[in-house]
């Protein structure tokens, strides 16, 4: 296994991380267990969750994930082996029984992290994230950004929350803090947060990355970089799309695109034409397309870890074994030629 530093936070996380939110859905305990126990035994000891998680998101479900890494943990005594990474989700009106416009202040806040802590069975979380802004803005699936005023009591300073989350680093429940779907302009906000107050600085950024999606790149990257504020990449396989499995109107049983319509973000008409053309380019080089996707993301300088998500154990060793992939530099340009015609056919 291969690590990187976590920011400048001083933490080393493996280079393929344990993404789990099939657990409770797809997978039952028992294949979580073996997957992590896989896991743990090709040396990844990084493991993001999520409080909503397993998705989709149910009331009737939210939590599942979580309980069951905490009953892992206990049950292998490997809490101090694992870098545990989870997120505290912002609002939404989708999603009623779990919170309300206010999600990202402190009465929320502390609940939601006393119950991850508990659900997790641990008494810290190395890395807690803000699973999406507070504000309207583009993530989640929107390239362009379109202004919507909102009323000021509606939405949530970032500074709120900042402040919020430093007292959880102070009490030592939290050892470092990060942030997912955020765009520029909300990176930028939690910099300044940080330098204006005695606030924690984030330390990573969870955003979608892979090759059907390389928006990251186009104002993202250059700050992940100066800044060491370093990308936790989701979604390296485009929900399955870059394994190639779903080439030719395939719908594999127990897929995820199969079992779940609403899924459909990376696989519309544009989507499916790029993935034929990598495809063709990994085939043309000796590779599984599932291969160059993630060494794709795997050399890229601004991931701290690429958060793989499997269903299967054999689906974990091929996504684990993509750290022996080296792509010679006319793939490289191969990748970019086609990415040149398709930039980006699935934000």
């Amino acid at each position: 296994m291969k690590y990187r530093p976590l920011g400048r936070t001083g933490i080393e996380v493996s280079l393929i991380g344990l993404g789990t939110m099939t657990w409770g859905e797809q997978n039952t305990e028992a294949e979580a267990f073996a997957q992590l126990d896989q896991a743990r035994e090709s040396g990844i000891n990084f493991i993001d969750a999520a409080e909503l998680y397993p998705v989709p998101p149910r009331a009737e479900t939210q939590g599942r994930t979580e309980t069951y890494i905490g009953r892992w943990l206990k049950a292998r005594g490997a809490r101090d082996q694992i870098v545990l990474a989870t997120k505290v989700a912002g609002p939404a009106e989708s999603m009623p029984w779990l919170r309300g416009a206010d999600a990202l202040t402190r009465v929320p806040m502390e609940a939601a992290l006393n119950a991850s802590l508990e659900r997790l069975q641990t008494d810290y979380i190395d890395l807690y994230q803000v699973h999406w802004p507070a504000r309207s803005t583009n993530f989640f699936g929107a390239l362009g950004y379109r202004h919507e005023p909102e009323p000021e009591v509606a939405t949530t300073a970032i500074a709120e929350t900042a402040a919020v989350l430093d007292g959880f680093v102070r009490d030592g429940r939290v050892r470092a803090i990060g942030i997912s779907n955020e765009t520029p302009w909300g990176l930028m906000e939690w910099l300044r947060a940080a330098d204006a107050s005695d606030a924690p600085r984030v330390a990573s950024i969870q955003n979608p990355y892979n090759l059907l999606n390389r928006s990251f790149e186009l104002g993202l990257a250059e700050m992940a970089l100066r800044e060491r504020v370093d990308l936790l990449a989701y979604s390296p396989l485009a929900f399955g799309m870059l394994t190639g499995k779903y080439l030719d109107g395939a719908c594999p049983a127990g897929g995820r695109l199969t079992r779940f319509e609403r899924f459909s973000r990376y696989s519309g008409p544009q989507g499916i034409a790029a993935t034929e053309e990598y495809a063709a380019l990994a085939h043309a080089y000796g590779l599984t397309l599932t291969q160059l996707a993630l060494a794709f993301v795997n050399g890229q300088p601004f991931v701290a870890s690429n958060l793989i998500g499997a269903t299967s154990r054999d689906q974990l060793a091929e996504n684990i074994a993509s750290l022996d992939v080296v792509l010679e530099d006319s793939l490289c340009e191969a990748v970019e030629e086609i990415h040149g015609r398709y930039t980006y056919p699935c934000p």
